[in-house]
């Protein structure tokens, strides 16, 4: 269509857009001074952040108690820019934000009888953001365990039972896992690196490159941020108003009361199960999300815990 306009036309054209362009960013250059003079936290006189503002590196970074080498620019660079990707990235973080007041209070007493740092819960924070989800690979729940994984870590995973499902069998099982993997490299941070490459190729790699380190590896993009990925979640979850997150604690959510009940013989439909106890099949798969199917085959001398709301 430009070809049919000729140069003077071009010029006009050309002309209309940048003028429109112009007009368009005044207002919304003024609409953000108003929204930036006008925006405060309820009730109270702290701005609430509206553009976006520089993500100051924390002077001292450590993932279980070994530090990060910032002194090397390729690792500054990497750690900058995930703490401004988890910064601004509001929704994904927000619910991360929302959902550890939940879920990290459950989780952490199983890691310190474990042995195993807090810090490793962040992992469960970032391979599904604290819910129970699916990876296009078929990693599922909140430690994102495949199902040969889980079953040589002792977790049940068939038909009608998949207890990657659930949230503290899920943590028992991931805490084996990286004892093991400790074990073998003697580091959290290869720990960590090694959760999401598996250990087999993240040996390969150390070997083929001839070092010990994490942050020495060239690999590949998603295991490349891993770590730092924990690293910026975990600063941001520490503090949150620190990076502009102001979320009062009525906003988060809290662990909810439950009451167990044991069930040694096979149900046949969950959903009548379930009215007779007094919830519906909705709520019941919320809190027992590892039951798969509407039905529950239990062998002789077996029990399984259904939670329900108490």
């Amino acid at each position: 269509m430009i070809l049919g306009l000729g140069v003077a036309g071009v010029m006009a054209g050309l002309w209309y857009v940048k003028a429109e362009e112009e007009t368009i960013m005044a207002k919304a250059a003024s609409q953000a001074e108003v929204l930036s003079a006008t925006m405060t936290a309820p009730g109270t006189n702290t701005p609430v952040f509206v553009n976006a503002k520089v993500v100051k590196m924390p002077k001292d970074l450590n993932l279980a108690g070994e530090s990060v080498p910032l002194d090397d620019p390729e690792v500054y660079e990497r750690m900058d820019k995930e703490l401004y990707v988890n910064t601004y990235f509001h929704s994904s973080t927000i619910f991360l934000i929302k959902r550890s007041t939940r879920w990290f209070p459950q989780m952490e007493p199983i890691l310190k009888e474990a042995g195993i740092p807090e810090d490793m819960m962040y992992l469960a924070a970032i391979e599904s953001g604290l819910a129970n989800v699916v990876s296009p690979a078929g990693a599922a729940g909140y430690w994102q365990l495949m199902k040969g994984t889980a079953r040589e870590l002792g977790l049940e995973v068939n038909e009608e039972v998949d207890e990657r499902y659930d949230p503290i069998k899920s943590t028992e099982a991931a805490c084996k896992y990286m004892l093991a993997s400790y074990e073998k490299y003697g580091n959290w941070t290869n720990v960590a690196a090694s959760y999401n490459m598996g250990r087999n190729g993240f040996s390969k790699a150390l070997a083929k490159q001839r070092v010990d380190s994490y942050y020495d590896l060239l690999l590949n993009q998603e295991t490349s941020r891993y770590v730092f990925r924990i690293l910026a979640v975990k600063e941001i979850l520490n503090d949150p108003e620190k990076f502009g997150f102001q979320i009062p604690e009525s906003e988060k959510y809290q662990p909810e009361q439950l009451k167990v009940v044991e069930v040694k013989s096979s149900i046949p439909d969950l959903t009548s199960w379930a009215l007779e106890h007094g919830v519906n099949y909705k709520t019941l798969k919320r809190y027992n999300s590892w039951l798969r199917k509407n039905t529950l085959t239990i062998k002789s001398g077996k029990t399984y815990q259904i939670k329900l709301p108490a």
